[in-house]
């Protein structure tokens, strides 16, 4: 049994345990209401959980203890709860799991009259009932602060402001809303973890058991040819840095934020911005739940919910499709006079190999095959710990080729005779993908607009020679917090975070850096060479500032220019198809849902991708989102299969014309993701 308020009355209600079970834990924070309710979405099929989603919904994997996870105590992150029950989704976490489904706040829900009360929404899942609204107008939650995305700069910003309410001895409710179905179902990184900004943040992380516990141990970079590999000095400098999963970060950091008293909605997609009579921003809106392909309300409708806050930070992470809203609504880059962003899709795969090959603590970063020399781009290997490693490839989305498929130059990097006995005989754990920034200094927009402002890859700090931005995400999300604070304490403004910034490492930092990705628009020998120079000689100190090339879309040649690229077919074995390695990521979204991809102009794939380009977006994804079928009268048509979505970004940025546009679908769908 679980207890709820109920929306009519305020009165205490009960609902029988038969169909779920969900997870009742008390909010730290004094002044809210403190009972919060967790449940799972069908939308995770975590690989350790008992039970995964075949694409009809139904279950199909067994548990498999070889899938690693962690609590942010180091214990085991997921338990099942009561196997006898009648629930068929994955079985319950215990501990602290931060999943979908909330109980809006008491003291500050209001209705779209202004008047309070309690009620509970709580995130769709098999067999659940619902308490919604059978009015018109939204509720509303108020806040001092709303953070969109439980990412490195969002929890970062939450935690650093809470901080200085207790330094200074005042309360400000902080709540931060994430779209994946938990804290960490959406973040995917290489990652090799630089602790400055965390150093900074919790200086006691190793005391409190953070989730970083591989130091660098060696540190390799190799030019590929198709049959060699050549040893290079590496320009990397990871003494004191460590091999991390970064989802398992972010969930000891909401932790962390949860005990210092953020609230955190997980399981609830961030779909619009709200913007008051001066055009300001006030907040955002969630959106609507339980609406059918056809548009029609299904039995378990929901209005989404409005969350307003006096300041709003977009922490969504790179290609943030809110962020980008701003970005345009308020002319941000121009503001900063920026050029425009550039962007890689990074692919990975986790791996748990023999123990006689395992080396913890190993880096590998390598340049060359099987990318041609026109392609920016470079793989990834890292030993973690338990057998695992990490194994990935970046291509810059400015490649010029239509015929290539990131997807499949992965597979082909598998292969590599200094890569593939290492993976022969092991086990994929995970896979997944997600785009990065990689403009740098020349692409860092004006952050701050009328009533919040943008932290972390939304607004692009990757440092692409190091190839690290979880660190200047961290910081530049607690540099917006400081300014937030100063702006609900003492009636500053939010431009104190530009200045922050602008004063702060991270600046000098990216600055001393900006030179790197440029140069490699000459190639990938030029590339290197100027790149030597920049790094060993001029030390970032170079009188000029390269600039970037085209948009990434503008980039992508006419596919007569080209020849069709023939790649091999998968061994089963270091190779894979795509679907075998969407399973592995634990996708799924609800099949009756309306599209969260959409096409501006529906005859664009018909009329010019498809003859044109050769139908790109059927590879460049790396999910078989896009895929051009036959119809009845045997033409080429474009598919979108929704449902396979990775929520990469890809196809938001890369299409020719760009004609897709990416948005949210209902909260708590995309990958799943536990230690990526």
């Amino acid at each position: 049994m679980f207890r709820f308020l109920s929306k009519s009355n305020n009165t205490i209600r009960k609902l029988s345990s038969k169909s779920f079970h969900p997870t009742l834990y008390a909010s730290s924070s004094p002044h809210h209401c403190k009972s919060k309710i967790s449940t799972i979405h069908p939308q995770i099929a975590s690989p350790i959980s008992s039970n995964a989603f075949d694409s009809s919904g139904s279950s199909s994997k067994p548990s498999d203890s070889r899938y690693p996870t962690g609590s942010p105590n180091g214990s085991p992150f997921f338990r099942a709860l009561d196997r006898n029950s009648s629930f068929s989704g994955p079985q319950m976490a215990g501990n602290r799991f931060f999943s979908s489904g909330y109980l809006l706040n008491c003291k500050n829900l209001k209705n779209g009259k202004g008047n309070r009360r309690g009620f509970l929404r709580v995130g769709s899942f098999v067999g659940e009932s619902r308490a919604f609204s059978s009015e018109p107008d939204r509720e509303s939650m108020e806040y001092d602060v709303v953070i969109v995305g439980a990412g490195p700069s969002g929890l970062s910003a939450a935690i650093r402001l809470k901080q200085m309410c207790r330094a200074k001895d005042v309360d400000f409710s902080v709540c931060v809303v994430e779209k994946g179905a938990e804290v960490g179902a959406h973040i995917l990184s290489g990652n090799v973890f630089e602790p400055r900004a965390l150093d900074e943040l919790l200086p006691e992380w190793k005391q409190e058991e953070a989730p970083i516990n591989v130091p660098v141990s060696s540190d390799k970079f190799w030019l590929l040819t198709k049959d060699r590999a050549f040893s290079l000095p590496s320009p990397f400098d990871n003494k004191g840095n460590y091999i991390i999963s970064l989802s398992q970060l972010v969930r000891w950091l909401g932790g962390k934020a949860e005990e210092l008293g953020v609230e955190i909605y997980p399981g609830f997609a961030a779909s619009e911005i709200l913007y008051d009579a001066n055009h300001n921003v006030i907040g955002i809106g969630t959106n609507d739940m339980g609406i059918a392909k056809d548009g029609s309300k299904k039995d378990n409708f929901q209005r989404g919910v409005e969350l307003r806050g006096r300041v709003t930070l977009l922490a969504e992470g790179c290609r943030g499709s809110l962020s980008e809203k701003v970005l345009r609504d308020y002319n941000l880059r121009e503001k900063a006079q920026a050029q425009h962003q550039t962007y890689a899709l990074g692919i990975k795969e986790i791996w748990e190999i023999d123990e006689a090959k395992h080396k913890t603590g190993t880096v590998l970063h390598t340049l060359g095959w099987p990318l041609d020399h026109r392609t920016y781009g470079g793989s990834f290997l890292y030993h973690m710990n338990d057998r695992q490693v990490s194994i990935g490839l970046v291509v810059a989305l400015n490649y010029h080729n239509p015929f290539l498929n990131p997807y499949e130059e992965f597979q082909k990097l598998k292969h590599h005779p200094a890569i593939k006995p290492l993976l022969k005989g092991g086990t994929v754990l995970q896979y997944g993908a997600r785009t990065l920034n990689e403009g740098g200094f020349q692409s860092i927009p004006y952050p701050v607009f009328p009533g919040g402002a943008i932290i972390g890859c939304s607004a692009g700090f990757l440092n692409v020679p190091k190839i690290k931005g979880t660190h200047t995400a961290m910081k530049s999300g607690m540099l917006a917090a400081e300014a937030a604070f100063d702006v609900l304490h003492e009636g500053s403004s939010m431009e104190k975070y530009w200045d922050g910034l602008r004063n702060s490492w991270i600046w000098e930092e990216l600055h001393k850096a900006r030179n790197y990705r440029p140069a490699f628009e000459y190639g990938l020998i030029p590339g290197l060479a100027l790149s030597a120079l920049e790094h060993y000689v001029l030390k970032g100190r170079s009188p000029l500032t390269l600039k970037h090339g085209k948009p990434d879309h503008e980039a992508t040649d006419v596919a007569q220019l080209h020849s069709p690229i023939q790649y091999p077919k998968p061994d089963g074995i270091v190779s894979f198809d795509v679907p075998t390695s969407l399973y592995r990521s634990n996708t799924n979204h609800d099949h009756d849902q309306p599209s969260h991809l959409h096409l501006r102009d529906p005859q664009i794939p018909d009329r010019v991708n498809l003859p044109d380009f050769a139908g790109p977006e059927s590879r460049y994804c790396p999910a078989r989102v896009y895929e051009y079928v036959p119809d009845e009268k045997g033409e080429l048509r474009l598919q979108i299969n929704a449902q396979n979505c990775l929520h990469c970004k890809a196809c938001d940025i890369k299409d020719p014309k760009q004609n897709i546009e990416w948005t949210v679908p209902e909260g708590g769908g995309g990958p799943g993701y536990s230690v990526m």
